[in-house]
């Protein structure tokens, strides 16, 4: 597989969660459409584009487990969270309750959020070693009358970890409770299914796991939620239903922008942001077909497999226990090391070794995070133990 991707063949790349990706092929994709684009941007843009991303949003859905309606391409995960923080009219005295273990980008999103409203961001902990089984009423037990959503990772950032998103969201619903769901790691490392995750929102990345180009991710909004939607970026789509039922002057100044002001509520709010590059957005399905023919459920299990085992060896010579077991992992894992410098272990292991692989921190702890794509061997496993035994962590 490392042949089909266009990555330094001297790195050994254990970094697929930071940024993804791209095999050769889907990027080649994407600069077509690029090409298509300046043939006559627009023809592209303003008439063509609505039409398009439809399509490409229609193959996202059948992979997600969606409704094409209730999908929207934004550019990352962490705008996705953004949108949906301006969007549910939070008041002075409400919280937002999220996990410890969330990504820094969005927990700056909701602390920002909750100061402008007059709102609280509470952040609850979900003590390691993980116990899956009690994830749900540790996070809701926090939750007071004034609690207005629950916000958790999929897949977190730093511990990687895989919480019951499924079991959270419906337990929230029963206490009326909106549910976000952060899956900037979850497309293409999890098989999902949207509508069994049962998400008021849910956020992921294409171009992380998918293997899409980067700047390629969705927010998916359940149909009554979607009216209020706020976009980060006021276009006609924003304005569209107040032109149409307007005089014929007003008809008149949205005609040229109707390709691209959207016909559904989510359209309407999110797909036209001003004028930008939406090849990535096109490719997507690209992606979908690569790693369909790829075989790529396999490629899933081969990839867990090989980041478990690693995991497990690690442990044995360090003698640290592992932080969750092992169906809480998926083809990225959290090792536990001891370091006394953490911030200089990653440079070190990329100047010395070319190994590209972060180093995290949670609490007191410190963690080499590996992540297992299906371009990486056993070779590239071998060569990471053996320079974090040189570096004796």
């Amino acid at each position: 597989m490392r042949e089909l991707f266009l990555l330094d063949p001297d790195t050994v790349f254990l970094n697929h969660g930071s940024f993804g990706a791209c095999p050769a092929e889907v990027l080649q994709a994407c600069q077509a459409w690029q090409r298509e684009m300046e043939r006559n941007p627009v023809a592209f843009l303003g008439r063509r584009s609505g039409t398009l991303l439809r399509q490409a949003r229609q193959r996202l859905a059948h992979y997600l487990g969606a409704k094409a309606d209730d999908l929207a391409f934004v550019p990352n995960a962490t705008t996705g969270v953004h949108v949906v923080a301006r969007s549910i009219g939070l008041r002075p005295g409400d919280e937002v309750l999220a996990t410890d273990h969330e990504y820094g980008a969005c927990d700056a999103a909701w602390r920002v959020a909750c100061a402008q409203a007059g709102a609280q961001y509470r952040r609850v902990e979900i003590p390691l070693p993980f116990e899956a089984d009690r994830f749900v009423a540790r996070l809701l037990g926090a939750a007071t009358p004034r609690t207005r959503l629950v916000f958790a990772s999929h897949i977190t950032s730093t511990t990687a970890l895989t919480f019951p998103v499924a079991a959270l969201c419906a337990a929230a619903r029963e206490r009326g409770l909106l549910s976000l769901i952060d899956g900037a790691h979850a497309p293409g490392q999890l098989p999902l299914d949207l509508a069994a995750v049962g998400a008021d929102y849910y956020t992921g990345n294409a171009h992380k796991w998918l293997c899409a180009p980067k700047g390629a991710a969705f927010l998916h909004v359940r149909a009554e939620h979607q009216a209020a939607l706020q976009a980060p970026v006021v276009s006609w789509g924003q304005v569209a239903d107040e032109l149409q039922a307007g005089d014929a002057a007003d008809r008149a100044r949205l005609e040229p922008f109707e390709a691209y002001a959207g016909r559904t509520p989510l359209e309407r709010r999110l797909q036209w942001l001003g004028t930008r590059d939406i090849a990535a957005f096109l490719s997507v399905p690209a992606a979908i077909d690569f790693q369909h023919r790829h075989g790529w459920a396999a490629q899933r299990e081969r990839c867990h497999a090989m980041a478990d085992a690693s995991r497990r060896r690690v442990a044995v010579r360090n003698g640290l226990a592992a932080v969750a077991a092992e169906a809480d992992f998926a083809q990225m894992v959290a090792v536990p090391v001891r370091c006394s410098a953490p911030e200089a272990l990653g440079p070190w292991l990329y100047e010395r070794h070319r190994i590209e692989v972060p180093v995290t921190q949670h609490g007191d702890r410190s963690f080499v995070r590996i992540s297992v794509q299906a371009y990486n061997t056993e070779a590239d496993l071998a060569a990471l133990e053996r320079a974090l035994a040189e570096a004796g962590v």
